[in-house]
């Protein structure tokens, strides 16, 4: 898989990596400890041009092949690096030991990963041109990486092509899944608001109950998806919270109702914004009451270029052989704001098997360490082919 180091001696090394980052994990920006635990270990691997503070926490660190010189190329492999704010219960010796705050999404694992394949390529640079190891964060909801884009680092560090990983609970360790297009949705939050008449609940008649009328919404929603769509054209739309009076006995003024909607054609994300306000307001206005609406667009399509996937097949396939790597998977309703740095460069997103775990954002998940050595291997394995020497 990889040569000139010992592989179980670099296995044992990034498996106490991650689990240490897993036990102390940090949320958001706020990732102080985490980014100087990844500068430390780059700066111990002999890489000298590291930059960190982009978007808060960021970092990026450059390793020239070759004879040093940078002649050649930039790519830019990416790793998050946050946790989410989830009480642990996966009953590990390294659990987490921040109460509330766990890695439920294994950036653990992808941060460790990439530190495994910086010192595997710091040692041996048998590559031409350089690589730019991106160590994003605030991932889950904070748009992390947009801001590492805003904040120039395509054209600051002169990086041509980017590339992403993430674990996938349910695909066998040792394998990988990707396709070229779209292979994550993109994600907008709406906020709705149904304001009514409120009043004592044994008298309802004289009341206009919010309550009734969001109930009457949330079901009129899921026609944009089964009467109103192309079935070929996926569209989720999702209400998932919701809130009224603060007493049983209350019928509220108003009912807040709170969702996501999930896309992966450009043109459905305007259809979805402009029905779901008109489906509202037809609604609500039949019982006397009235709407208002709050969009906002999150990530947009995680989408993979195809002559980069191809260079991430190719690498993919020289690791675990063609039969390990599924090349048409399905696109997923989940989303990333690794999509930002994909509208910014031609890149591509592979997804690596984590085996039978507990799913994403699950209390019970953990990162599976027998998959750090093939993600490190399909990193180096990309470096080495689309920067051979």
């Amino acid at each position: 898989m990889l040569n000139t180091v010992d592989v179980r001696e670099l296995h044992r090394e990034v498996t106490e990596w991650r689990r240490y980052l897993h036990q102390h994990p940090e949320l958001d920006y706020q990732l102080h400890n985490t980014a100087r635990f990844v500068c430390e270990k780059l700066a111990s691997f002999g890489i000298n041009h590291i930059e960190t503070g982009i978007a808060e926490t960021g970092i990026v660190a450059l390793i020239q092949g070759g004879g040093g010189d940078g002649d050649g190329p930039t790519i830019g492999l990416r790793a998050d690096m946050d946790a989410l704010p989830i009480i642990e219960a996966s009953n590990q010796p390294w659990s987490s030991t921040i109460p509330g705050k766990m890695h439920a999404c294994g950036h653990d694992g992808h941060t460790a990963m990439l530190l495994g394949a910086a010192k595997y390529l710091a040692s041996t640079r048998n590559f031409k041109g350089t690589v730019a190891l991106i160590f994003q964060p605030a991932e889950e909801g904070a748009l992390g990486g947009l801001r590492m884009v805003q904040e120039g680092i395509m054209d600051r560090f002169s990086i041509s092509q980017v590339f992403g990983m993430h674990n996938e609970p349910g695909i066998e360790v040792g394998k990988f899944a990707i396709c070229d297009g779209p292979i994550l949705a993109a994600l907008d939050e709406f906020d709705l608001v149904v304001k009514g008449k409120g009043g004592h609940a044994a008298a309802p008649h004289e009341t206009i109950d919010p309550v009734v009328i969001a109930a009457q919404i949330i079901l009129g929603l899921q026609t944009l998806v089964s009467r109103s769509t192309d079935p070929l054209e996926a569209l989720v739309v999702s209400v998932t919270m919701l809130k009224g009076a603060e007493a049983f006995n209350i019928i509220p003024d108003q009912v807040e109702m709170t969702g996501t909607v999930r896309t992966l054609v450009p043109s459905l994300r305007d259809f979805a914004e402009s029905r779901i306000l008109a489906c509202a307001q037809g609604t609500a206005r039949g019982y006397g009451a009235d709407v208002e609406l709050r969009y906002r667009r999150h990530d947009p399509v995680t989408f993979n270029s195809a002559a980069e996937t191809k260079l991430a097949v190719k690498a993919a396939c020289r690791l675990v052989g063609t039969g390990s790597v599924d090349q048409k998977v399905k696109p997923q309703m989940g989303s990333e704001d690794f999509a930002y740095m994909l509208e910014a460069r031609p890149g591509a997103f592979i997804l690596l098997g984590n085996g039978a775990t507990a799913s994403l954002h699950n209390p019970a998940y953990d990162f599976n360490d027998e998959a750090l050595l093939y993600g490190i291997g399909y990193w180096v394995h990309l470096v080495e082919s689309v920067l051979a020497p």
